[in-house]
């Protein structure tokens, strides 16, 4: 018969295995945003939260604070310098005051992450003292990094678009969430089973949203691109006008 914690290893490994999908969910927006070479109206609070969510993770899974979590480690690190990819190009096609703020936000994360670190290795002496302490912080930022999109969900039902909330990272953060309930259930971890419970709630409420809005969101790609369409057209037909003015003239 196989084991409670054979099973919690093979979620565990799946679960790497959809966090990495979420983690690279967001090329194809920065993508768009390296050929346009603008942020335009996507949001760094995303980006800049999960990174902090993962700094936290590869922190409460070090041996000398929370033993025997490699797997913990291994994909929270790999996420951490995939977020601080995206978080640097939004500070490279960003301007004003939004790089200003994704600066900023960056500098405190890296400082707070130094204070936590330096203070729980030197104040809490014990294993369970030192998980008790990351894993409550874990908790707030690892619900922090799943919330954030609450804000793009705002805009979402303000202009009655979900253009600029990408489907594919709401399915990512919805399975994501799921596998890595299961793997603290199983055995059961507190601060792995909150931020990832409330996840799965926020991800379900993102694809409702999408649900709702995806048809008024074509009408407004559509209506834009005829605006832009007729634009054009009536700059080739004055520019047209006044070439043939300009011959007449000769």
């Amino acid at each position: 018969m196989v084991s409670p914690d054979t099973i919690r290893t093979a979620i565990g490994v799946i679960g790497n295995g959809t966090a990495l999908v979420l983690f690279l969910s967001p090329v194809p927006t920065f993508i768009r945003i390296w050929k346009k070479g603008s942020v335009e109206q996507y949001s760094p609070i995303p980006y800049v939260a999960t990174l902090l969510n993962c700094m936290m993770w590869v922190l409460y899974g070090l041996p000398v604070v929370h033993p025997h979590s490699m797997l913990v480690i291994t994909i929270n690190g790999t996420g951490m310098a995939i977020q601080l990819t995206y978080v640097t190009l939004f500070l490279l096609y960003s301007a004003g005051a939004v790089r200003r703020k994704v600066f900023l936000l960056l500098a405190a994360e890296v400082a707070f992450l130094g204070a936590v670190a330096a203070l729980v290795l030197t104040l809490a002496h014990t294993h369970e003292r030192r998980s008790m302490i990351v894993g409550i912080l874990c908790v707030l930022f690892g619900t922090g990094m799943y919330a954030a999109p609450l804000s793009v969900m705002k805009m979402v039902i303000q202009t009655k678009s979900v253009e600029y909330m990408p489907l594919f990272l709401s399915l990512a953060s919805l399975v994501n969430g799921i596998c890595w309930t299961a793997y603290a259930l199983i055995r059961f971890d507190l601060y792995i089973t909150i931020p990832n419970g409330l996840g799965v709630l926020f991800a379900v409420a993102q694809l409702v949203l999408y649900a709702m809005y995806y048809k008024n969101t074509q009408k407004i790609i559509e209506a834009r691109k005829r605006k832009t369409d007729q634009v054009a057209m009536t700059e080739v037909v004055v520019d047209g006008s006044g070439r043939a003015s300009n011959n007449n003239t000769y």
